[in-house]
């Protein structure tokens, strides 16, 4: 992973530790980490270390902690996501459901999801995500695992809403907990490789599904049911596991099932340090520190983080029609149930190709709105496509239009990223975490809704309605660089106003906290 890092051909044994405002005695001591802070006592403003010593530590990290989370999010998403595939085994027709029907499963799946975002964030953030995250794991899997007995549209509905409730807490509290560990340099690439493992799980489950769907027949119970089971079974192996792998901090990952723990006490110092240099808002709670009304309703407020929660709404509505359909678009292009699955996969590697460039990209040249505006623009032309080729058409070139465009690079990791970034204190990140995800759930609930029975199979309206939105989002991208740098010009102004005796006068008294202190400037 250290191959990804923005600093290149670096001598191993110069200095690693980056300035930051604990080489400033004077304005230090404004900035110093709580009492509270569960690292505290391994932070130390005087500690120096080498490359040497911090590569290796930052790939040990990826080992224990990233990997972990792509494994945990790979179990999400094969549950989340395998409706898709149980599509193509004559699912809807199974249980004599309509595409109406379909599209209210998917509708009340992403309200629960929604509704479930900020609680479940808050209540991780009291108990801790290292006890929270392995239990809602566990809860969830045991109701995909019951969908096997699915016979009602009733008993369809209930299961949607049970999934949404349990699962819509997971991606925020993996966020932040990726925060604890990796500097805001680091994040938006490890939040790309955990978006990727979305990008494996659509190439894997169809494989998976092309084996279990041909269970169809064994005990008399349709294939689907054996993939919800099978699946099901397999994530509650995973929640399981997760309960021994995480660790609440990079200073407590000793427990009785691991006596010596993950690190020593030096690459304690080091991690604990360079998190804090990197940003000394990390310090300000303790990791089981419950976020209250208070700060709940501050964080909400802060409307300087409304840009790229309004991103999160809109970015990916232009694509998740097609997404979400692609498998019976295949199947109503005369492909069968097996092709259906396989056909889905190429789009999906490029997909990961194309959305860890873009990542990658937005840390070197430190710039997301633009690169968040290119993805757009990429898929301008696929939904016009979409949108007019005549009917008669070979199915091989609408196939070629929709691979095209869902290959498009996925800007979500970056503006994840961008969003922590922005948030600039424990608080505002927990909470700026789970509505910005909630922004996106809604997005989900908007465009489960776009196509229609009425306008099948070519869904010609609803590709009409993707054309104006995604010509909308182009220039929403631009609006929001320029609402940042019109911040950060305003800002400037009021700070390099003052004199240098005014500024410290301001660190030492001032209670603007987050993104609204003076001496903070946006990403953009």
């Amino acid at each position: 992973m250290t191959l990804f890092r923005r600093k290149q051909h670096v001598n191993l044994h110069e200095i690693a530790t980056q300035p930051s405002v604990f080489d400033d005695p004077e304005s230090a001591k404004h900035f110093l980490p709580t009492e509270k802070y569960e690292n505290l006592h391994r932070f130390d403003p005087k500690a120096r270390w080498t490359w040497a010593e911090e590569l290796p530590l930052i790939n040990k990290l990826d080992w224990k902690i990233t990997l972990w989370a792509c494994i945990a999010f790979f179990a999400l998403d094969l549950d989340r996501g395998n409706l898709s595939q149980a599509n193509t085994d004559n699912f809807l027709e199974d249980l004599e459901l309509t595409t109406n029907d379909y599209n209210l499963g998917n509708t009340v799946f992403r309200l629960a999801f929604l509704c479930a975002e900020l609680p479940s964030q808050l209540v991780s953030k009291k108990i801790g995500p290292d006890r929270w995250i392995p239990t809602i794991m566990c809860l969830w899997s045991i109701v995909a695992a019951s969908q096997f007995w699915l016979n009602s549209k009733e008993t369809f509905l209930a299961c949607r809403a049970l999934l949404g409730l349990l699962q819509g807490g997971f991606i925020p509290d993996i966020v932040l907990y990726l925060s604890y560990f990796f500097k805001g340099t680091e994040l938006p690439f490890r939040l790309a490789l955990f978006w990727t493992t979305l990008k494996i799980v659509d190439i894997i489950a169809p494989i998976i599904a092309f084996g279990v769907l041909r269970l169809r027949g064994h005990h008399g119970q349709e294939g689907w049911r054996w993939l919800f089971l099978i699946e099901g079974v397999f994530t509650l192996g995973v929640g399981i596991w997760s309960w021994f792998m995480m660790a609440p901090s990079p200073t407590q990952t000793k427990s009785w099932y691991r006596p010596k723990g993950w690190f020593n006490e030096r690459e304690e110092t080091i991690m604990v340090n360079r998190i804090l240099r990197d940003d000394p808002s990390k310090g300000d709670m303790h990791n089981r520190q419950a976020v209250d009304i208070k700060r709940l309703w501050k964080s909400i407020c802060d409307y300087d983080l409304w840009p790229v929660y309004i991103l999160g709404l809109l970015f990916g509505i232009p694509v998740g029609p097609p997404d979400q359909y692609l498998t019976l678009t295949l199947r109503n292009l005369g492909f069968d149930t097996f092709d259906s699955n396989l056909l889905t996969i190429p789009s999906q590697v490029v997909g990961i190709v194309t959305m860890l460039i873009l990542t990658y990209l937005s840390e070197v040249w430190n710039e997301r709105s633009l690169l968040g505006m290119f993805s757009q623009v990429w898929i301008l032309p696929n939904i016009i496509a979409l949108a007019v080729l005549p009917s008669g058409i070979s199915p091989w070139v609408k196939y070629a239009v929709v691979t095209v465009l869902l290959s498009y690079p996925y800007p979500h990791a970056m503006q994840v990223g961008w969003c922590s970034r922005n948030s600039n204190t424990v608080r505002a990140r927990t909470v700026s975490a789970a509505v910005y995800n909630m922004f996106v759930q809604v997005s989900g609930i908007v465009y489960s809704n776009i196509y229609r029975t009425d306008d099948q199979p070519e869904y010609r309206r609803g590709n009409k309605q993707l054309v104006a939105i995604c010509s909308a989002n182009i220039v929403i991208y631009a609006l929001v660089k320029l609402y940042y740098i019109w911040r950060n010009k305003k800002r400037d102004k009021e700070w390099n106003a003052m004199s240098r005796e005014e500024q410290m006068h301001y660190l030492e008294t001032t209670t603007d906290q987050g993104s609204r202190r003076k001496d903070f400037r946006f990403a953009h």
